[in-house]
Protein backbone atom coordinates (compact mmCIF):
# COMPACT_ATOMS: atom_id res chain seq x y z
CA UNK A 1 0.00 0.00 0.00
CA UNK A 2 2.83 2.48 0.55
CA UNK A 3 4.23 1.90 -2.72
CA UNK A 4 0.99 2.84 -3.96
CA UNK A 5 0.00 6.29 -2.14
CA UNK A 6 3.32 7.40 -2.95
CA UNK A 7 2.88 6.55 -6.69
CA UNK A 8 -0.59 8.76 -6.06
CA UNK A 9 1.12 11.42 -4.34
CA UNK A 10 3.74 11.46 -6.54
CA UNK A 11 1.63 12.10 -9.68
CA UNK A 12 -0.63 14.51 -7.92
CA UNK A 13 2.60 16.48 -6.94
CA UNK A 14 3.20 16.51 -10.65
CA UNK A 15 0.60 18.06 -12.30
CA UNK A 16 0.80 20.84 -10.07
CA UNK A 17 3.45 22.75 -11.95
CA UNK A 18 2.87 25.66 -13.31
CA UNK A 19 -0.17 26.33 -11.72
CA UNK A 20 -2.08 27.90 -8.85
CA UNK A 21 -1.16 24.95 -6.95
CA UNK A 22 2.29 25.78 -7.33
CA UNK A 23 2.12 29.25 -6.80
CA UNK A 24 0.34 28.97 -3.24
CA UNK A 25 2.93 26.02 -2.60
CA UNK A 26 0.04 23.30 -2.11
CA UNK A 27 1.86 19.40 -1.75
CA UNK A 28 -0.52 16.37 -1.44
CA UNK A 29 1.07 14.68 1.48
CA UNK A 30 -1.76 11.49 2.25
CA UNK A 31 -4.27 9.53 0.71
CA UNK A 32 -6.23 7.04 1.76
CA UNK A 33 -9.39 4.58 0.68
CA UNK A 34 -11.57 7.49 0.63
CA UNK A 35 -9.74 11.03 1.20
CA UNK A 36 -6.93 12.83 0.00
CA UNK A 37 -4.94 14.88 2.32
CA UNK A 38 -2.65 18.66 1.50
CA UNK A 39 -0.89 20.78 3.17
CA UNK A 40 -0.11 24.64 2.39
CA UNK A 41 2.58 27.15 3.79
CA UNK A 42 1.13 30.10 5.36
CA UNK A 43 2.94 33.24 4.94
CA UNK A 44 2.43 36.49 3.97
CA UNK A 45 2.09 34.97 0.13
CA UNK A 46 -1.16 34.14 1.71
CA UNK A 47 -2.25 36.45 4.18
CA UNK A 48 -4.85 39.05 4.40
CA UNK A 49 -3.66 42.84 4.55
CA UNK A 50 -4.12 42.38 8.50
CA UNK A 51 -1.58 39.76 8.71
CA UNK A 52 -4.01 36.38 8.37
CA UNK A 53 -4.26 33.49 6.37
CA UNK A 54 -6.35 35.31 3.55
CA UNK A 55 -9.93 33.24 2.88
CA UNK A 56 -10.04 33.33 -0.61
CA UNK A 57 -6.12 31.04 -0.22
CA UNK A 58 -7.94 28.58 2.40
CA UNK A 59 -11.13 28.42 -0.72
CA UNK A 60 -8.11 27.89 -3.12
CA UNK A 61 -6.26 24.76 -0.73
CA UNK A 62 -9.71 23.34 -0.53
CA UNK A 63 -10.63 22.77 -4.18
CA UNK A 64 -7.31 22.33 -5.14
CA UNK A 65 -7.28 18.59 -2.74
CA UNK A 66 -11.10 18.17 -3.63
CA UNK A 67 -10.81 18.49 -6.77
CA UNK A 68 -7.44 16.46 -6.86
CA UNK A 69 -9.26 13.58 -4.97
CA UNK A 70 -11.96 13.64 -7.53
CA UNK A 71 -9.31 12.69 -9.97
CA UNK A 72 -7.94 9.73 -7.76
CA UNK A 73 -10.98 8.13 -6.97
CA UNK A 74 -12.61 8.25 -10.08
CA UNK A 75 -11.29 7.09 -13.71
CA UNK A 76 -9.50 10.10 -14.97
CA UNK A 77 -9.46 8.34 -18.15
CA UNK A 78 -12.48 8.82 -18.90
CA UNK A 79 -13.79 11.83 -17.32
CA UNK A 80 -12.50 15.37 -16.43
CA UNK A 81 -13.60 16.80 -13.45
CA UNK A 82 -14.91 20.49 -12.31
CA UNK A 83 -15.83 21.85 -9.22
CA UNK A 84 -19.45 23.63 -9.53
CA UNK A 85 -20.19 24.83 -6.09
CA UNK A 86 -18.10 25.33 -3.07
CA UNK A 87 -18.88 26.78 0.19
CA UNK A 88 -16.68 27.51 2.93
CA UNK A 89 -16.96 28.23 6.67
CA UNK A 90 -13.92 30.29 8.81
CA UNK A 91 -13.85 29.32 12.33
CA UNK A 92 -9.74 30.52 13.29
CA UNK A 93 -7.01 32.79 12.25
CA UNK A 94 -3.58 31.36 11.38
CA UNK A 95 -0.47 33.62 10.70
CA UNK A 96 2.38 30.98 10.37
CA UNK A 97 2.79 27.63 9.71
CA UNK A 98 1.26 25.46 7.63
CA UNK A 99 -2.46 24.82 7.10
CA UNK A 100 -3.44 20.68 6.05
CA UNK A 101 -6.65 20.13 4.29
CA UNK A 102 -8.11 16.75 4.04
CA UNK A 103 -10.78 16.31 1.10
CA UNK A 104 -13.22 13.26 2.55
CA UNK A 105 -16.08 12.44 0.26
CA UNK A 106 -19.73 12.61 1.19
CA UNK A 107 -21.09 11.12 -1.98
CA UNK A 108 -20.23 9.21 -5.07
CA UNK A 109 -22.17 9.66 -7.56
CA UNK A 110 -21.76 9.24 -11.68
CA UNK A 111 -22.00 12.39 -12.29
CA UNK A 112 -21.89 14.77 -9.11
CA UNK A 113 -19.29 14.16 -6.11
CA UNK A 114 -20.05 15.97 -2.32
CA UNK A 115 -16.62 16.76 -0.79
CA UNK A 116 -15.94 17.67 2.61
CA UNK A 117 -13.10 19.64 3.37
CA UNK A 118 -11.54 20.46 6.76
CA UNK A 119 -8.62 22.92 7.03
CA UNK A 120 -6.77 22.86 10.25
CA UNK A 121 -3.72 23.81 11.70
CA UNK A 122 -0.33 22.00 12.45
CA UNK A 123 -2.24 21.06 16.43
CA UNK A 124 -5.04 20.30 14.60
CA UNK A 125 -7.31 22.59 15.25
CA UNK A 126 -10.18 23.28 12.49
CA UNK A 127 -9.40 26.73 10.25
CA UNK A 128 -11.99 26.00 7.76
CA UNK A 129 -14.65 23.64 6.89
CA UNK A 130 -15.58 23.53 3.05
CA UNK A 131 -17.94 21.80 1.04
CA UNK A 132 -17.15 21.36 -2.65
CA UNK A 133 -19.35 19.72 -5.19
CA UNK A 134 -17.79 18.20 -8.32
CA UNK A 135 -18.97 16.76 -11.48
CA UNK A 136 -17.30 14.55 -13.94
CA UNK A 137 -18.13 14.93 -17.67
CA UNK A 138 -17.04 12.28 -20.19
CA UNK A 139 -14.21 12.67 -21.90
CA UNK A 140 -14.79 13.41 -26.06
Amino acid sequence: MTEHKEKILSICNSICKNTLMETLEIEYVDVGENYLTARMPVSPKVHQPDGVLHGGASVALAESVGSAASYVFLDAKEFFVRGIEIAANHVKSIKEGFVYAKASIIHKGRTTQLWEIKITDEEGNLVSNCKLTTIALPRK
